[in-house]
């Protein structure tokens, strides 16, 4: 397990995976930047970019989140690789700022476990163990531009600490959504994730004593590491509405028709994205979500790389398959009462339990 934790923490740090853009391979870093913790995308591996809305939004197309309909916060927590000690923890809030658009906030950690000390003199440990520490906190601003149109964009500081060497930069997402057809069904979404500096791990623990040549003092002698880049990526989704009990009426022949609950009980959203990674393989996905009156919801996804099939090849630790359901409900019989819903996701692994996600959103009152 120890040796597992310390692949998945090199993986996050480097990425530096033999697939991509071969002349930029291992030159990225910040890796935890393409978790997505929220239940619900996470149950369709983030393919939802055309269609995602509220604080799941911030981690997907940050355009989603100005189509937030009330308030809203959020906890999630994503035990990584069974067995290992991993988790990601995730809390989130949306609110609404009247004609300027919604406010995002996001804050995710990744937890490690306890990872043994070893050195070069006691390669099997019995010095303690340490824990890394890997924070994101984000903001961002989702603003609709017309019926049809909505933009955002959200800016990402990182954090990654490794006893006492540390790395931070900024990063920086943008993203749009376009809606059109009768009731809306047809959604496309571009985003681009995750431009920003550069970062560089510091710190004492790159230096150590040295002796001048002719051994007359002692020094402090400090090395540098090498800059990374951050994971960018450019994702491009698409996804229609299906209401499988439509009867045929739009918002413009039947001005009841103006809730998703109005124009189906049961809707059937299936979805293509394709996403270019600039330091290693880029992804295409297929997705469905079905719900019965926006109250309960299921969801299937797979995602392809090159070379997911390759036990010598393949430079990914999922499946590519991912499941999930989503249970929402009222406080009340009152049309304006509070919400809550209840997120699942699993995202099987080629090794060592899976990822389950579980996630919690409060939906508080009108923005």
């Amino acid at each position: 397990m120890n040796k597992i934790k310390l692949t998945a923490f090199s993986v996050l740090i480097s990425l530096s995976a033999i697939a991509g853009n071969r002349d930029r391979t291992g030159q990225s870093g910040a890796g935890e930047l393409l978790f997505n913790p929220w239940g619900a995308s996470s149950g369709l591996f983030g393919l939802n970019g055309a269609q995602v809305t509220g604080i799941e939004a911030m981690k997907c197309n940050i355009a989603g989140l100005a189509k937030t309909t009330n308030n809203e916060i959020g906890f999630a927590h994503t035990r990584f690789l069974g067995g290992t000690g991993m988790s990601l923890s995730n809390v989130g809030l949306a609110y609404g700022l009247g004609e300027v658009g919604v406010l995002g906030v996001n804050i995710m950690s990744f937890g490690f476990g306890d990872i043994t000390r070893t050195q070069e003199n006691a390669p099997e440990g019995g010095l303690g163990t340490y824990k890394p520490s890997f924070v994101n906190m984000s903001v961002g601003l989702g603003h609709t531009f017309s019926k049809n149109m909505s933009a955002g964009l959200n800016v990402t500081y990182v954090n990654e600490t490794i006893e006492n060497i540390k790395a931070s930069g900024l990063g920086f997402d943008a993203g749009i959504q376009y809606t059109n057809g009768k009731n809306d069904n047809l959604h496309i979404g571009i985003t681009l994730r995750n431009v920003g500096t550069n970062m560089r791990f510091s710190g004492d623990g790159f230096s150590f004593q040295g002796t001048s040549p002719d051994y007359a003092k002692d020094y402090t002698v400090q090395s540098r590491s090498d800059k990374f880049g951050l994971p960018t990526q450019l994702n491009i989704a698409v996804a229609n509405d299906f209401y499988l009990d439509e009867n045929g009426k739009t918002e413009a022949t039947d001005p009841s028709k103006t809730t998703a609950s109005s124009k189906g009980m049961h809707r059937l959203t299936p979805m293509v994205s394709f996403v270019s990674n600039a330091y290693f393989n880029d992804w295409i996905g297929l997705g469905v979500e079905y719900a019965y009156k926006e109250k309960f919801m299921a969801r299937v996804a797979y995602r392809y790389e090159t070379d997911i099939f390759s036990q010598t090849e393949n430079t990914t630790i999922y499946s590519g398959l991912s499941i999930g359901t989503s249970f929402k409900s009222k406080f009340s019989d009152n049309e304006k009462a509070p919400e809550v819903a209840v997120d699942y996701a699993f995202k099987p692994t080629r090794f060592s339990g899976g990822a389950h996600t579980i996630g919690l959103r409060l939906f508080l009152g009108k923005k």
